[in-house]
């Protein structure tokens, strides 16, 4: 090929890169001044009026939290003693056993003394065969009730509870989630506080429970993961949901509920049919279909989003388990949006179709693909002599320090905000972790996403995956 093409080339491909990243970055700022901006005005509204006596009333709104379980016996009675022990009263806690090849099932009804009841189940409902509905013999675990049906997966499992259930509200966790006591008192306050708007899903920051202390249910020491890629995961998170969720949800935009904590209208999310069993990106299609529903029907609706810790959970401490979960987001997230296409710069959603929607799609699916090639095409340029090399070094520089200014930022603000991590040391840790995570972290999370984009486009079969959960530490 001839020299002066491959230059033309060259510079096209280096104007392609410099536009992508230039948008990327003012996004990214954007981003941060908007999560700011809300994250104030949150806790400016939050800092007067005690809403916990009236929402612990009787006469409060009923919400059911369901909980798929799947092989959870070594965990599921103290997860489950956990989710009872809400400061709450007019709520139901239901676990379905989707079909547990473990003890799973045996433990609860030893635990909680259950029995099986008699209860109509809907015949049209689509979902697998239940085998059988319990309730505990105990006043005091009335709360709870124990769904037995055959495995057919979180989506499922979890309209099988939506459809069992009567209460107003929805709450989709992950059973090995631990909900601090005041979690449904936030939700609920936030289901309730818009008058001109119908609030149709609440999220919230997902936090990492990793080498933290659990006794009796309750979160009793708040502690630094010992691995270090949690350490990574936990900066990770802290980023996204403390500053990118949070600027997604103030602009009214947000397009994704995370599964280990999202709440919904029960009403509006039987009216869309619930959740898609044929996607692994579940809890974000919902919220795509949720959205559609009320801007089709020009109904004025919000997606609330909460920022404080009320969430925590157990994330992957081995690489092989993080792959699989992130190759599973990335095919979720292309199933998603594909079958959504038509929103892709929609004016008739608004800011969904202009914005968040164009967002999701150049940088939750297009970014970790452009890197991926964008390295191999350096090395070939680098081949045939041709690679501009203070473009290639001004431009690297200038990610590398944009990405670790922004992490930054968001440990910053989390401190000033929460300080979970009261230790300077913990601090400190993850503020190593940021300079750090761009050659050690985010490889791993780009070739997760090649590989799961790489499944979904051949057709290669793959599922769930398996993520193997070591358990909270208990207090000595």
């Amino acid at each position: 090929m001839d020299s002066g093409l491959l230059h033309i080339i060259l510079e096209y491909i280096n104007i392609v890169f410099l536009t992508f990243t230039v948008v990327l970055f003012s996004m990214f700022t954007a981003m941060g001044y908007l999560s700011t901006r809300s994250s104030i005005h949150y806790r400016n509204k939050n800092s007067f009026g005690d809403i916990s006596k009236v929402m612990a009333s009787p006469l409060a709104p009923s919400i059911t939290i369901i909980a798929p379980a799947y092989n959870e016996g070594m965990t599921i009675v103290e997860n489950i003693r956990s989710l009872l022990s809400l400061r709450y009263v007019n709520y139901e806690v239901m676990v379905v056993n989707d079909g547990s090849k473990d003890d799973t099932l045996e433990k609860m009804i030893k635990a909680y003394d259950l029995e099986k009841i008699e209860q109509e189940i809907d015949p049209n409902w689509r979902s697998k065969p239940i085998r059988g509905i319990y309730k505990s013999k105990h006043r005091s675990f009335s709360k709870l009730t124990v769904i037995d049906k055959e495995n057919g997966g979180k989506s499922d499992a979890l309209n099988t509870g939506m459809a069992l259930s009567n209460n107003k509200y929805v709450g989709c966790i992950d059973v090995d989630c631990l909900l601090l006591p005041d979690a449904l008192l936030h939700v609920v306050k936030s289901f309730y506080q818009r008058s001109k708007k119908r609030v149709i899903a609440v999220g919230g920051v997902i936090r990492i429970a990793n080498s933290c202390i659990i006794q009796g249910g309750q979160l009793e020491e708040i502690r630094l993961p010992k691995n270090w890629l949690a350490k990574f995961q936990l900066l990770e998170y802290t980023r996204s949901f403390i500053l990118g969720r949070m600027a997604w949800g103030r602009i009214d935009s947000l397009l994704i509920i995370s599964g280990a904590f999202g709440f919904f209208d029960r009403e509006i999310a039987l009216a869309v049919g619930g959740y898609d069993t044929n996607t692994v990106g579940e809890d974000m299609e919902i919220v795509f279909k949720m959205r559609r529903y009320m801007h089709e029907r020009k109904q004025p609706y919000t997606v609330e989003y909460i920022p404080d810790p009320l969430c925590w959970t157990e994330v992957p401490e081995d690489t092989k388990i993080l792959i699989n979960q992130r190759d599973r987001w990335a095919r979720g997230n292309l199933e998603t949006l594909y079958k959504h296409k038509d929103m892709f710069f929609n004016p008739k959603f608004g800011r969904l179709g202009m914005l968040s929607y164009p967002y999701w799609f150049f940088y939750e699916w297009l970014a970790p693909i452009l890197e991926f090639f964008g390295f191999f095409s350096i090395i070939l340029f680098y081949y045939l002599g041709i690679l501009n090399w203070e473009f290639f070094l001004a431009i690297t520089a200038t990610v590398y320090m944009f990405s670790i200014m922004f992490s930054f930022y968001a440990i910053l603000w989390d401190v000033y905000s929460y300080n979970e991590y009261k230790k300077t040391k913990d601090i400190l840790t993850l503020i190593f972790c940021a300079l750090i995570e761009p050659f050690v972290f985010h490889p791993i999370v780009v070739w997760s996403a090649i590989r799961g984009n790489y499944k979904k486009l051949f057709k290669i079969k793959s599922g769930w995956g398996s993520q193997v959960r070591k358990g909270f530490a208990k207090a000595s």
